[in-house]
C-alpha cells in the first residue's frame, strides 16, 4: 500500500521547510535510509532520509519551494500503484497537468479577446517541464533564522569552471555573518545570476550546474520573476542621458561682469556661484564650448584676474585714517574640492539597523550608572594570571560577576514576550565583538557555572570566529543577557541599547586612575563605570540599582567570584 512521505520537523522552531534539492525521481526506488532530499529549515540544510522501502510515486513539492511541517511533499509504494487513493486520505491534491489558457476559453470569444486578455494568458501558461535538463539550480540558501536575503562578497568560481559537489561557490554576507555557500552538486559552473557586491532574497537563482552545454534558458524562465528583474535594466541605464540633457545651450555675448547668459551646466553654475568664479573667465570643454563640473572644479585664477580682483576691492573700500600708502594685503583664491564616498549597506548592517531601531523605540529604555572600585580585581588578576593556564582579562571579570548576580536576581534575566514576561533560570551572557562590518554578540552559555579560565577561553575562541568570519548562527542565538565592553578603548562612559528579546544590557567603560577618598583621605584609585540600560516593561529602577550593587560588591572582593 502506498504511503506519503511529510515534511518532518527538524528543529524546534521550524515551521515549514525548503526542499533545496531532490535526490531520487519518480520511478527511482528507494531503500530505508537512502537520503530523499536535502531540507533547508530555519537553521541549516539537512539531509531527509526515507523510513520506508518502496518506488517514488509521486512528488509534491518542486525543488526551492516551501511546505508546512507535516504537509505532503512525496508518495512511496510499489510500482505501478495507484497513488491518488493515499493522497486524497492525507486531504492533499495530486498534481493535475495544466492546461493553456487558449484551450479553456470557448471559441466563440477568441476573436474579441483584448491584448491585455492575451497576455494574461500567456502568463497562466504552465510552466516547462525541466526534469530532464542535466542541471541544478543553485538558490539563496536560508543561513540564519532571521535572514531574508544575502549579499555575494565573493564568487570563487567563474562560469565554465569545473566544481565538485562539496566545493564552495560563493562567499554570502547574511544579518549575522560572512558564510561559505556549497553546491551539493558535481559540474560546470553554467550561470552566475548574482553579482559579486549585489544581494539576492532567500530561495533566488544564484547559480546553475549541470554538463557543460546545456541548455539552461528554461530553468530561467520558470524562476519566478526571471523577466520582471530584466525588464527594469534599460531603464535604470536611461536615467544618465537624461540628465546630461538638462541644460539647454544659451547664446554667449562674449565676456563681461554679467555671466547669466554663459553657456554652463545648472551644476557647474552653482559651484561657480559658491566658489565666486565669474564664468566668464573659466573656459568651457563640452560641446560648443559649455562649461561643465570640472571646468570649475579645475579653474585657477590668473594673476591678472586676482591682481583685478584686488584693485575692485581697493576701490570700493574706504580710505584708511593712516599710513594711506601702505599696500593692501591680498589673500590668494582657494579653490577646494568636495568628496564623498559610499558604499552598500550590508547585510549585517541591515540587521543592526532594523533591530536596534526596534528595541530604542518600542522597549522603554532607562539607565543606571555605577561606580566600581577595581583595585582588588586588579590584584586578583595578576595573582591568578601567575598560576592560570589561560590570560584572564578584566572583561572575564565582568562576565562571570554579571552571571553570578543574574542568579541572585533573576528579574534582571528576564524578557518581555508581549502578554507574558519570561524570566529565565539559566544564564547565556552575550558578548558583543566588534569586527569591520559590525557587531557580533557570540553566547557564553550556563556562565555562572563556569570558572574564569573557562569563561577567558571561551571568549577569545569566539572573538577569533567573529573577526575570520567563522562564528556559526546557532554560537549567537539564546542569550538572556549582554555585555558590551568598550573599556580597551579608553570610554569613560557610554551607554548602551538592549539587545532583545533581553531585558538589559551592562555598558562597560574603562578602568580610570583617579583621586578617591579612602578612610578619609584622597588617595589614587582604580575607577570603572558601568551603566544598565534597562526595559522599563520588566525591571524598574531599585531592582536595576540592587543588580548593580551585588555586581559592585562582586568585583570590589573578587574572593566572592570563587565561592
Amino acid at each position: 500500500m502506498a504511503e506519503v512521505v511529510k515534511m518532518p520537523k527538524m528543529s524546534d522552531t521550524m515551521t515549514e521547510g525548503v526542499v533545496a534539492k531532490w535526490h531520487k525521481k519518480v520511478g527511482d526506488k528507494v531503500k530505508s535510509g537512502d537520503v530523499l532530499a536535502e531540507i533547508e529549515t530555519d537553521k541549516a540544510t539537512m539531509d531527509f532520509e526515507s523510513y520506508q522501502d518502496g518506488v517514488l510515486l509521486y512528488i509534491g513539492i518542486d525543488e526551492g519551494a516551501a511546505a508546512p511541517v507535516d504537509s505532503v511533499i512525496a508518495v512511496l509504494g510499489k510500482e505501478g500503484e495507484d497513488y491518488k487513493s493515499a493522497l486524497e486520505g492525507e486531504g492533499a491534491p495530486a498534481k493535475t497537468e495544466e492546461k493553456p489558457a487558449e484551450e479553456t476559453k470557448p471559441a466563440a470569444s477568441a476573436d474579441k479577446a483584448p491584448a491585455a486578455t492575451a497576455e494574461k494568458s500567456a502568463a497562466a501558461k504552465p510552466k516547462a517541464d525541466t526534469s530532464n535538463i542535466p542541471a541544478t539550480v543553485i538558490r539563496m540558501p536560508l543561513l540564519s533564522d532571521t535572514m531574508t536575503e544575502g549579499t555575494i562578497e565573493k564568487w570563487n568560481f567563474k562560469v565554465g569552471d569545473k566544481v565538485k559537489s562539496d566545493d564552495s561557490l560563493a562567499d554570502v554576507a547574511t544579518d549575522k555573518a560572512t558564510m561559505e555557500v556549497v553546491g551539493y552538486e558535481e559540474g560546470t559552473l553554467l550561470y552566475i545570476g548574482v553579482k559579486e557586491g549585489e544581494a539576492a532574497k532567500v530561495n533566488d537563482i544564484i547559480a546553475i550546474v549541470g554538463k557543460e552545454g546545456t541548455d539552461i534558458q528554461p530553468l530561467l524562465d520558470n524562476a519566478d520573476g526571471a523577466d520582471g528583474n530584466a525588464a527594469e535594466a534599460p531603464a535604470a541605464e536611461e536615467a544618465p542621458k537624461a540628465e546630461e540633457s538638462s541644460s539647454a545651450p544659451a547664446a554667449s555675448t562674449g565676456s563681461s561682469a554679467d555671466d547669466s547668459r554663459v553657456k554652463a551646466s545648472p551644476l557647474a553654475r552653482k559651484i561657480a556661484k559658491e566658489k565666486g568664479i565669474n564664468l566668464n573667465d573659466v573656459k568651457g570643454t563640452a560641446d560648443g564650448g559649455r562649461i561643465i563640473k570640472k571646468d570649475i572644479e579645475g579653474f585657477t585664477p590668473s594673476t591678472k584676474q586676482v591682481q583685478e580682483q584686488a584693485a575692485a576691492k581697493q576701490e570700493a573700500a574706504p580710505a584708511p585714517a593712516a599710513k594711506a600708502d601702505k599696500a593692501p594685503i591680498v589673500l590668494p583664491t582657494f579653490t577646494g574640492e568636495e568628496k564623498f564616498s559610499e558604499r552598500p549597506v550590508t547585510q549585517m548592517r541591515k540587521a543592526i539597523s532594523r533591530r536596534l531601531s526596534e528595541s530604542l523605540f518600542t522597549a522603554p529604555h532607562f539607565y543606571v550608572t555605577m561606580s566600581i572600585d577595581m583595585d582588588q580585581a586588579i590584584a586578583a588578576r595578576g595573582k591568578m594570571n601567575d598560576v592560570a593556564p589561560v590570560k584572564i582579562s578584566f572583561n572575564d571579570f565582568v562576565v562571570k560577576a554579571v552571571a553570578v548576580a543574574l542568579k541572585q536576581h533573576p528579574a534582571i534575566n528576564s524578557s518581555f514576550q508581549g502578554d507574558k514576561i519570561r524570566t529565565n533560570e539559566h544564564v547565556h551572557i552575550g558578548v558583543a565583538v566588534a569586527v569591520d562590518e559590525g557587531l557580533l554578540v557570540p553566547v557564553i552559555k550556563f556562565a555562572d557555572g563556569k570558572s574564569l579560565s573557562h569563561i577567558s577561553l571561551e571568549v577569545k575562541d569566539f572573538a577569533g570566529k567573529a573577526k575570520s568570519k567563522k562564528l556559526q548562527p546557532a554560537e549567537m542565538e539564546g542569550s538572556t543577557f549582554t555585555i558590551s565592553n568598550l573599556g580597551m578603548f579608553g570610554v569613560d562612559e557610554f551607554t548602551a541599547i538592549i539587545n532583545t528579546p533581553n531585558a538589559c544590557i551592562l555598558a562597560v567603560s574603562g578602568i580610570q586612575q583617579v583621586p578617591v577618598v579612602k578612610n578619609g583621605a584622597v588617595v589614587p584609585g582604580n575607577v570603572m563605570k558601568v551603566t544598565l540600560s534597562a526595559d522599563h516593561r520588566v525591571v524598574d529602577g531599585a531592582l536595576a540599582a540592587a543588580f548593580l550593587q551585588t555586581l559592585k560588591q562582586l568585583l570590589e572582593e573578587p574572593v566572592r567570584l570563587l565561592i
